[in-house]
């Protein structure tokens, strides 16, 4: 449900316009120095302010209530809280009983019975992924020295990011985009057949992502348009090292030593400024709806690190599980 994760397992809580959204890692190992600070870098990655994301604004300041004593780590459950401050709930005001086309207003509704904190999309929000990159934050310092690395390689359907963010904002209208990500470094045998393989556990988690829709590995898709004898990475050395990396670094659901390389499909957002039509539920009408309020032209603007820190929360438990990471960490 609400908690991913075997040995480094997260729970996430909060909504968009509730008082906080915050993380619970539980396994994470003792010893690890932590503070505020670490967490500034890809938090402020993932903020508003670039041109083509929404108006609002939050401090973003992590506040670590648990599983952190004299600057590290304890190893009891290290919680991470933010709070929320800069919200417009009246915006929202329509979605109880006026579902927006693409969004999870109408299924969040009917699984939860109408109780459902709507405002700003609640549970179902974007916001919640900046505690996904506060527990990739963790993560990341328990990988040494693999390197993760993404970035958006397309937006609106061209390469030009810049340029599709700009149609997007003449048009008054959302764009998705394609994200790329990058790991190097990884070491040979992460991974456990046959359901617990790195691919499921990296789409699991990925699709956790809000407007995530599709993923795909190596040559991904291209891979049917070509030939065995094309597809096949040729093994170089004893170490694995491959001479093409088609299979993106996973050979058998388990990392070959190669660098993983992987894409996401990030779709549009849903709150667009574009008058649409929907049901409303209450006079069981069609209607006409203008979405007001703050809103992302482009929300795969801002996936990039979360999209790492999904994929060193995957990382990291894995190598707990391979105890490649120590319990206590002694250096």
């Amino acid at each position: 449900m609400n908690s991913f994760g075997q040995i480094f397992r997260i729970s996430i809580l909060g909504e968009s316009h509730g008082p906080a959204v915050g993380i619970v890692i539980d396994g994470c190992p003792a010893g690890t120095d932590l503070s505020p600070a670490d967490f500034e870098k890809d938090l402020g990655r993932r903020k508003s302010g670039a041109k083509g994301t929404t108006a609002r604004t939050e401090e973003d300041l992590p506040n670590l209530i648990s599983g952190v004593f004299n600057g590290f780590t304890t190893g009891a459950p290290l919680t991470i809280l933010f709070e929320n401050r800069n919200v417009r709930s009246s915006d929202y005001s329509r979605m109880r009983d006026v579902p927006r086309p693409g969004h999870a207003d109408f299924v969040a509704s009917r699984k939860f019975g109408g109780f459902q904190d709507f405002r700003g999309g609640g549970h179902f929000s974007g916001r919640l992924t900046l505690a996904l990159v506060a527990a990739g934050v963790v993560a990341k310092k328990l990988l040494g020295e693999m390197d993760i690395q993404a970035a958006l390689v397309e937006a609106g359907g061209i390469k030009d990011v810049e340029k599709a963010v700009e149609q997007a904002i003449e048009m008054d209208d959302s764009i998705g985009g394609i994200v790329e990500c990058t790991v190097k470094r990884v070491p040979v045998g992460l991974g456990e057949p046959f359901f617990d393989s790195l691919e499921s556990h990296l789409s699991h988690i990925v699709f956790a992502i809000p407007a995530i829709k599709g993923i795909e590995f190596g040559s991904g898709f291209a891979a049917s348009a070509m030939k065995g004898s094309e597809h096949n990475d040729n093994i170089l050395d004893a170490s694995g090292k491959t001479e093409t990396n088609h299979a993106g670094g996973i050979n058998g659901g388990i990392s070959n030593g190669n660098d993983l390389v992987f894409r996401v499909a990030v779709k549009p957002t849903s709150s667009t400024s574009q008058v649409q039509r929907t049901m409303n539920m209450k006079s069981g009408k069609m209607e006409e709806l203008e979405i007001k309020g703050r809103h992302d032209k482009c929300i795969a603007l801002r996936v990039p690190p979360v999209l790492e820190a999904a994929t060193a929360i995957v990382l990291a438990d894995f190598m707990l599980l391979e105890q490649r990471i120590k319990r206590v960490n002694k250096a």
